[in-house]
């Protein structure tokens, strides 16, 4: 027995080496944002400020703040949508069997595996068609669109783990298709949302490809005004790191919070499908 304590502490070393590895860029980027615009080089890029300097972020925020307020009226639209879509896909998908679902499935899955970059030209031609290019709504679906199908593999394989009895006995009390989604499922789906939603909307947060095709210079998120805040000539790098630590914040604090109900919901869906 205390062997195998004693192994296990040997489990802790990579950890730590990781933790460190991931952290490094997450102190750089704090300690310059603290620093004054004499203070930077790559010289002192190790060093702590020589005085907490909040005017950076002052500063940062200033430039960012209407941004800030594009990226969440994007991000919670595009997450709440495609997860909702994904409920219901995963639903039929796992209690309504039907003839072609296993391979409407598999073709849904497909859409994980498409580039961003190889459907750019003809889906700006799509928004353009619909009218609804250079806006925060065209960015919206096309998160919506790409969300689809994660969201319903974590749906679908967190339903698949729910008794089919539960299914037939609604159907026995005149339930419909719906009506047994509404009354049965939804109620303890609870785990998957939390899942999908953090996972979406981190994945739409951090989106800066789409976001720079898609809007309007008025319409960026947070992503692009970020990369457009630099100087062209001159870089105030304390004040780029300053921004790059605030657009990071909500979601870091997601996972901060909400990180282990992140992983109670998927390993919920993860032990049957």
């Amino acid at each position: 027995m205390n062997r195998l304590k004693q192994s296990r502490w040997y489990l802790y070393i990579p950890l730590i080496l990781m933790c460190f590895f991931y952290l490094v860029p997450m102190y750089i980027m704090l300690v310059t944002g603290f620093k004054g615009f004499d203070e930077v080089s790559l010289k002192t890029m190790w060093d702590l400020p020589k005085a907490i300097r909040l005017d950076n972020f002052t500063e940062a925020f200033q430039k960012l703040s209407p941004y800030l307020v594009n990226s969440f009226n994007m991000v919670f639209p595009a997450a709440i949508i495609s997860s909702i879509l994904g409920s219901l896909n995963g639903y039929v998908l796992a209690k309504w069997r039907f003839k072609g679902s296993n391979i409407i499935f598999p073709l849904i899955l497909f859409g994980m595996f498409i580039p961003y970059q190889s459907i750019l030209i003809p889906l700006v031609e799509f928004m353009n068609k619909i009218n609804m290019y250079g806006g925060l709504p065209g960015l919206v679906l096309a998160h919506v669109i790409y969300g689809i199908p994660i969201t319903t593999l974590t749906f679908r394989n967190y339903y698949a783990s729910i008794p089919t009895e539960l299914i037939e006995a609604s159907r026995m009390d005149g339930c419909g298709l719906l009506s047994s989604y509404w009354y049965i499922l939804l109620p303890i789906s609870a785990p998957a949302f939390v899942v999908v939603i953090i996972w979406q909307f981190t994945s739409a947060w951090n989106d800066f490809l789409f976001a720079v095709v898609l809007t309007s210079p008025s319409n960026w998120p947070i992503t692009v005004a970020l990369n457009n805040m630099a100087g062209s000539q001159i870089i105030a790098w304390n004040v780029q790191m300053a921004g790059s630590f605030l657009a990071a914040m909500p979601t870091l604090l997601i996972y901060i919070f909400l990180g282990r109900y992140f992983l109670r919901g998927l390993m919920a869906g993860a032990l049957k499908g």
